[in-house]
């Protein structure tokens, strides 16, 4: 991890009277006067707190090489073991809430677990298969897991589940992971770098004006015909894992991902920083910013779009009625 002070340190020190540290609360503070003009708009917009400049710049000297080196090499092993459970066999469990989860599930959040606090073991740990604690709300870091998201779609055989991890600093993610073992598509992102597969850059997309958005929506919401009223202005495709249909999205493949019913944080995590880092954006169900690493870890719906689509089908999305027709 790269601090300002060894940042400027090279190059002040060859600089006769050069003093590191006077030079790094110097441009600090030049910076953000900077920046300032940039974030103010987006703080006015999101009605947010206003950003921590200083702490902007230096997220922005961070590259998190290291934790993307272990990430990308846990997740593939992890999505290695899914596949010989997927061939071989694996138990099914139901939750307390009537989910279904299975032994694929738990051995893949074990590797992930082993690998990620091994190297980081000071970090926080929020999963969708591990009990939660307060101990992360303590943390600086916090990865954020959902070990197979689709389960349901592994268990029929189907290539549309994933495994979907994000690092947070602070509220927001700074490196995220989506891995479907079925089509040994790896997408990554670090913040400020753009989005990846499998190692390679991918280019940005835009919705375009004139084709109808392809939007991924819950069967369930489809079968109740929640967003019926909007239907003629959008081609919908049933999702069976949201974490890949972000994934879709950040590619450009579908244009899109929409639901009124509660996410968690382990379900999206990951998904918006690779969207964002496509050029789209996501909001919870009200519209408003998301901020991860809560006491209740969970949004109120969720509205996650690419560059370029449509304002107002994204305000008819906002005004539809939250209850089922």
């Amino acid at each position: 991890m790269v601090t300002v002070s060894a940042f400027f340190s090279p190059m002040w020190t060859s600089v006769p009277g050069g003093n590191p540290v006077f030079f790094e609360r110097f441009w600090t503070s030049f910076i953000d006067a900077l920046l300032v003009r940039r974030f103010s708009r987006e703080v006015k917009r999101s009605k947010e707190p206003a950003f921590n400049l200083g702490a902007t710049l230096l997220l922005c000297a961070m590259s998190w090489e290291q934790e993307y080196r272990v990430l990308t090499t846990a997740i593939r092993e992890a999505g290695a073991e899914a596949l010989r459970l997927a061939t071989e066999g694996f138990q099914i469990y139901t939750k307390p809430d009537d989910s279904p989860v299975t032994s694929a599930d738990h051995a893949v959040n074990d590797i992930l677990m082993d690998r990620l606090l091994g190297h980081f073991p000071h970090d926080g740990w929020l999963s969708e298969e591990t009990p939660d604690t307060e101990a992360r709300l303590t943390k600086p870091r916090v990865w954020v897991i959902d070990p197979i998201d689709g389960t349901k779609a592994f268990i029929r055989h189907e290539p549309e589940y994933c495994i979907s991890v994000a690092l947070l600093e602070g509220t927001q993610p700074v490196l995220a992971a989506i891995f479907n073992p079925s089509t040994n598509e790896l997408y990554t992102a670090i913040r400020g770098q753009g989005l990846h597969l499998n190692g390679a850059p991918v280019p940005r997309h835009e919705s375009e004006a004139d084709q109808l958005p392809t939007i991924a929506l819950s069967p369930w919401e489809l079968h109740v015909g929640r967003f019926r009223s909007i239907e003629p202005q959008m081609t919908s495709r049933p999702m069976r894992s949201i974490a890949w249909a972000l994934a879709l999205a950040a590619r450009g493949t579908i244009h899109g991902v929409i639901t009124f019913e509660p996410e968690n944080e382990w379900d999206v995590a990951a998904g918006t920083l690779l969207l964002e880092e496509a050029g789209g954006s996501a909001h919870d169900g009200a519209g408003q910013l998301l901020r991860y690493n809560q006491p209740l870890p969970r949004f109120g719906g969720f509205i996650a779009t690419v560059q370029g689509f449509p304002d107002h089908l994204t305000s008819q999305v906002r005004r539809l009625p939250r209850s089922a027709p």
